[in-house]
């Protein structure tokens, strides 16, 4: 399974990014009084009582961009929501209970995940009982804190421990999924997603249903191949972002965007005939963000393979992606069913490979193998050493390595590692989050070249009782 997410959500200026750099330690997120700085996610990975986790801090709710990207921050927040396990939700105990306040409690209703009520701002103990009135949101446990004192982090950290999934409820969601694999099918307008899915809704040997989606805006194709359950996620095809001027476009870009982070795998369509677009780009960017894995499918094939040769089109596509330069191209025929199968069978390979745990022990042998074949660059007159590295997650494989100085690990460099860990590792055709960490002081675990000689059958582990480092890259 994945790696917990604890987001923070809250009204404009309350203090969320405060509280993500109070509890990494760290400043992530720009602090200013200005309501709306904080337009992006920013994620940090942190170590708690054996478990990791992301803190996950958000733009403010219910507020009116300048910039016209309100419709934007509020997706994201609500995309945060989905994908959280737990929710901090902080307010201003300074201020009181606003009437945004009780908009961002009402958002929050129907989330799964257990909420926190984080009363921030609480500098002195004498304004606790000024915080009661927020049990009147009737939104979790209310603790109060104070990021300027450093007041109740430590307590909060341990209530945000106790409501992270255990390991064991994580292996019992993994084993009632294990069986489907969710497909999104995306692309533009006109590259024979439909005919595609007809072709999976009629083929032979196939149980087929057409029943509602999960959601109200998507239909699911649920289907057997050789014994195999799939569900086919069917999109609405989409249109340059400066030309969705309608409703119908908007959330035709909203329902696409929500069943590819409803996906175990996504099958980006092209048509050969046409030459990649915008749309194309936009789609694959919002895929590689979500660390989705991913085949590019090149649909109507018939009708270009007399025309032009598939490495041409090969080329083309990782020219066109270069940061995707690891997914597999199919090339196909959907209305005839040419390479569906295979196909197929090629994204239960991909589903299988983001699931897949590797030791310590091969995974160390691997970077000590990298580092030996071609070191780090020197950083004044020093080289950066990495000590040894873990994989602490799956769906995406996610990869932590322990170094002297992880700043000092250029971006061409972590790409480097990247490369090796694919070449060796069972995820070569998936995303991979690689986190680099600075190692604490009190750290003393053996080095990557005594690990992989001394450990050679030890698991991979569950995590390591230290700061985590900067953001992932994959």
């Amino acid at each position: 399974m994945g790696i917990p997410q604890v987001a923070i959500v809250g009204r404009p200026n309350v203090g969320k990014s405060s509280i993500l750099n109070w509890l990494a330690r760290k400043r992530l997120a720009i602090v200013d009084d200005t309501a709306g700085v904080t337009r992006d996610l920013v994620t940090y990975l942190m170590y708690e009582r054996d478990r990791y986790f992301e803190l996950v801090d958000t733009g403010g709710i219910g507020f009116d961009d300048p910039d016209n990207l309100t419709a934007k921050i509020d997706e994201q927040i609500r995309v945060a929501i989905e994908a959280a396990d737990v929710l901090l939700f902080v307010v201003d105990t300074r201020a009181g209970l606003t009437p945004m306040d009780q908009e961002v409690a009402r958002q929050l209703r129907y989330a799964e995940a257990p909420v926190i009520c984080v009363a921030n701002k609480a500098d002195d103990p004498a304004l606790d009982p000024q915080a009661g009135e927020f049990y009147k949101l009737g939104r979790g446990k209310l603790i109060c804190v104070s990021t300027q004192q450093n007041r109740g982090r430590q307590q909060l950290l341990d209530m945000i421990a106790e409501r992270l999934p255990t390991p064991e409820d994580e292996e019992r969601k993994a084993q009632v999924r294990e069986p489907v694999m969710n497909v999104a099918i995306v692309g533009r307008r006109n590259v024979g997603k439909s005919t595609f899915v007809n072709t999976l809704a009629h083929a032979e040997r196939m149980i087929t249903s057409e029943v509602a989606g999960t959601t109200r805006d998507s239909v699911d194709v649920r289907f057997e191949l050789d014994g195999k359950p799939f569900v086919a996620i069917d999109t609405p095809g989409l249109r340059r972002t400066k030309s969705i001027s309608t409703d119908v476009d908007f959330y035709s870009t909203h329902r696409a965007q929500r069943s590819i982070r409803r996906a175990d795998v996504v099958l980006m369509f092209f048509d050969p005939s046409q030459r990649i677009s915008k749309v194309d780009k936009q789609l694959c960017e919002y895929i590689a963000e979500n660390y989705k894995p991913c085949i590019f499918v090149v649909n109507k094939w018939d009708l270009m393979v007399q025309h032009m040769p598939t490495e041409k089109w090969v080329t083309y596509l990782h020219d066109s992606f270069r940061t995707m330069w690891y997914v597999p191209i199919a090339f196909i025929t959907g209305q005839t069913g040419k390479n569906v199968k295979a196909l197929l069978n090629h994204a239960q390979m991909l589903f299988k490979q983001a699931r897949e745990r590797v030791t310590t022990a091969q995974l160390n042998k691997v970077v000590r193998d990298a580092l030996d074949a071609n070191p780090p660059p020197l950083v004044h007159n020093r080289r950066p050493k990495i000590y040894y590295a873990t994989q602490v997650g799956g769906e995406p494989p996610t990869i932590v390595m322990f170094a002297n100085e992880p700043k000092s690990f250029a971006e061409p460099y972590r790409r480097y590692l990247l490369g090796a860990l694919r070449e060796h590792m069972p995820f070569a055709e998936v995303p991979i989050k690689l986190y680099l960490r600075k190692r604490q002081s009190g750290d003393t675990r053996a080095d990557i070249d005594t690990d992989a000689k001394d450990n050679a059958d030890a698991p991979a582990d569950s995590g390591d009782p230290h700061n985590p480092a900067d953001s992932a890259i994959g």
